[in-house]
């Protein structure tokens, strides 16, 4: 629910919204004197400036008598139904004489649309947006952008004044479709209202955006990838923060590299938090391309986008111990296959480096002594089960066998 002063707020910022947007329409700026704005499909009147009421005039287009199809001279003025593009032109009227009375230039447009923006911010200090037109209007344009910090609320109703927590949203005259607000706090929110205006009116789009969601750093700066010496499969690359990231203790960047070889379309991916880094498992001859992108280092906001691509060919020619040699010699050059299927467009994970085998090696010896174990109890248990059986067998075959014997014997004997 709205209290009072939340609600006069934005008769506030209504107001002044309208009143801009009433005085550029009204002082002429929009272009040269003698400018009349009509909105397309729309019946558009001209008044003859100079004559005198009900005397007959004579209009022209373009110097020409000839007038758009449709057109309508009534007493001291000129109907247009309907107005189109090509109806645009210098429309003059004359008296009988034919003495000019006045002319003016008609242009046609459409009513602005809802505008559409974006924000981000490119660090925690600052935050910018971005805005275009919905709709093609035909007419010179301008827009206002403001925002309104969203605060939390005071006991004291009195001690918040209804605009202390507004502004304007600064804009570049180099850039027309940019503003940007200075020194905000990075865990707030604002309402963000961007206004376009034209000489026929004006519509306006209001959003709500929180600064640490909106974070998107610039890519990083100064990349650079270089061949580590007597070393035929790394690379060491390294790279600077973006100048326009204030590097703060409390605010720091974390990295997300990406290389492949370029004759592939599969990246391998790592991350870190440092400026640098050693890839271990490049291609021996081959040129790696690479590139890196940073984001808060909370995971705050999105990752940046990726850097200018910097390339590199692991060192060739190296003299490495006779143990080095041989393992070289095991491993092949050229790969027989790209690294990964992946689609072009997804990363792949790093590929592992040889700690990273042995633990493999090792976890598939433990899992191999486990079901080697699994197995032998298995048979221990069906042996034991065997003889048991075998046992139990024997006894009943004595027991049958003494049975027998005892039938044979004469009834005599038995007793």
């Amino acid at each position: 629910m709205l209290t009072p002063v939340s609600y006069v707020g934005r008769v506030v910022v209504l107001l002044a919204a309208v009143l801009v947007t009433t005085s550029i329409t009204m002082s002429g700026e929009w272009g040269e004197e003698g400018v009349t704005y009509g909105q397309l499909g729309k019946d558009v009147i001209l008044t003859c400036a100079g004559a005198s009421p009900g005397s007959p005039v004579e209009w022209r287009w373009d110097g020409a008598t000839v007038l758009p199809g449709d057109s309508a001279a009534p007493p001291g003025q000129l109907l247009l139904p309907r107005a189109q593009l090509a109806s645009e032109g210098i429309y003059s009227c004359h008296d009988t004489s034919g003495l000019l009375l006045s002319s003016t230039a008609l242009r046609l447009g459409r009513l602005p649309g809802v505008p559409s923006f974006s924000c981000r911010a490119s660090n925690y200090e600052n935050f910018s947006c971005f805005w275009a037109s919905s709709v093609e209007t035909f007419l010179p344009t301008r827009y206002i952008a403001t925002y309104r910090k969203r605060l939390q609320q005071p006991k004291d109703e009195s001690q918040r004044s209804p605009t202390s927590d507004m502004g304007l949203c600064i804009q570049d005259p180099a850039h027309p479709l940019l503003c940007t607000v200075s020194k905000s706090q990075f865990w707030s929110s604002y309402r963000m209202n961007v206004t376009e205006v034209n000489p026929l009116g004006s519509s306006f789009r209001l959003q709500d955006i929180t600064v640490q969601a909106i974070l998107k750093p610039d890519p990083p700066e100064g990349l650079r990838a270089e061949p580590v010496p007597a070393a035929p499969r790394r690379l060491h690359v390294s790279w600077e923060y973006p100048s326009s990231w204030p590097r703060e203790p409390h605010f720091q960047l974390r990295f997300r590299l990406q290389y492949r070889p370029v004759i592939y379309n599969s990246w391998s991916v790592v991350e870190t938090a440092n400026v640098s880094e050693v890839i271990t498992d490049a291609f021996m001859g081959l040129e790696h391309v690479v590139q890196v992108s940073a984001k808060d280092f909370l995971d705050a906001g999105s990752w940046s986008e990726w850097s200018a691509e910097a390339w590199a060919t692991p060192a060739t020619g190296q003299t490495a111990a006779p143990s080095e040699a041989a393992t070289a010699a095991a491993e092949p050059e050229w790969p027989a296959e790209e690294p990964s299927l992946a689609p072009n467009n997804e990363p792949v994970a790093g590929r592992s480096d040889p700690t990273e085998k042995v633990a493999v090696l090792v976890s598939l010896g433990v899992f191999a002594f486990f079901v080697l174990a699994v197995i032998l109890a298995f048979a221990f248990l069906l042996w034991i089960r065997m003889k048991k059986h075998s046992k139990e067998a024997t006894k009943n075959h004595d027991l049958l066998a003494a049975a027998i014997h005892m039938k044979a014997l004469p009834k005599a004997q038995i007793l």
